[in-house]
């Protein structure tokens, strides 16, 4: 049964704007693309420099530092399993990534937060774009990404930069709005400017908060790294992916308890430094 009301074309209507996007800014996609494959190929680089059991030591002393001893004792020995099984190359590829993600994501996402939480009209603008990226399946913005940028490492990129940046720029909204009222009351009896209000009082206050909102984020850059690997992305996902296409299941098990180990190993770190930091000020 036909409806009496026409279907709109939405499909062709994103369809010319993405292809209208795509000539008009081609050579801002093509300096976006080398840029990101640059960045993530050093980053794999540099790091590949270093021995495997310094950059265990290394790390395991960095959760010490900034989390605890159980987490520096956890973090050498998941490193030692993972460079046992032989994952070592591409658990170095998903570090990459997905660190080259969430410094994106920070670096856009808490200067948006900061600027929702001094103004409601931009508050109203950001929150149902936040709506919309966290509600959007995660295959969808694979679409966009391999158009813009063909297939690699960078769709992947710019994929879980689009998926992992609204818990940040939330929580940075939450945080700032948390401030409580009698501490911006008194920097305004004493003079303070706006910039002097934000950068002393309310962004060290809101810090754990941000804290948050970034570990967030780097979970869910995480989440992404099996869903990059279908358009071209290195790393651990991309064995979990290759497992499953050929029904290894023993090998997706070991591939995805790398991804385990890497997981908790970031989040119990982010998660302290937000508690330590707190409990400084």
């Amino acid at each position: 049964m036909e409806s009496l009301i026409p279907k709109l074309p939405i499909a062709d209507w994103v369809d010319q704007f993405v292809e209208w996007l795509t000539i008009t800014f081609e050579a801002a996609f093509n300096g976006v693309s080398e840029g990101l494959e640059t960045v993530v190929e050093s980053l794999v680089t540099g790091l590949g420099f270093i021995p495997s059991y310094l950059f265990m030591i290394l790390l395991s002393l960095l959760a010490w530092r900034l989390a605890s001893k159980g987490i520096a004792l956890f973090t050498i020995i998941g490193l030692f399993l993972i460079d046992n099984l032989g994952y070592w190359e591409p658990m170095l590829e998903t570090l990459a990534l997905v660190l080259t993600a969430v410094v994106l994501s920070v670096i856009i996402g808490v200067p948006i937060g900061i600027w929702a939480s001094q103004s409601k009209r931009v508050k109203q603008i950001v929150t149902p774009i936040l709506d919309l990226m966290q509600t959007m399946p995660a295959f969808v913005y694979l679409i966009p990404a391999i158009f813009f940028f063909n297939i690699g490492v960078v769709p992947g990129v710019v994929a879980s930069v689009i998926f992992s940046m609204p818990p940040t720029i939330r929580l940075t909204i939450l945080g700032i709005q948390q401030v409580p009222a009698d501490i911006i009351e008194a920097t305004e009896a004493f003079g303070s400017t706006t910039s002097q209000r934000l950068l002393k009082v309310q962004l060290p206050l809101a810090m754990q908060t941000i804290m948050a909102g970034i570990n967030q984020s780097i979970m869910l850059a995480l989440s992404m790294v099996v869903i990059a690997s279908m358009v071209g992305a290195p790393g651990l996902g991309a064995d979990v992916y290759r497992a499953v296409t050929q029904i290894q299941i023993g090998k997706g098990f070991e591939a995805g308890l790398a991804i385990v180990v890497i997981a908790i190993i970031l989040d119990r770190i982010t998660q302290n430094i937000g508690i330590k930091r707190q409990g400084g000020n």
